[in-house]
């Protein structure tokens, strides 16, 4: 009888852990599509931000 518990209580952990993966994998997803999003959102801003502080290590002989 306890091994056959056992048993049960490992395939419900093992079908849990298997959704809980999912859900992880699911809000990756979402957290790559929002700041995919934003970057798109602010692409001039970052790129100015960018070209700034290359200007500024290329001007300082940084490079």
């Amino acid at each position: 009888m306890k091994n056959i518990i056992r048993k049960i209580h490992i395939a419900v952990v093992n079908r849990l852990r298997a959704r809980r993966d999912g859900m992880e994998l699911v809000q990756v997803a979402i957290l790559v599509a929002i700041a995919i999003l934003i970057g798109l959102i602010f692409r001039t801003q970052i790129k100015g931000f960018v070209d700034d502080v290359f200007q500024g290590l290329a001007a300082g002989k940084f490079m």
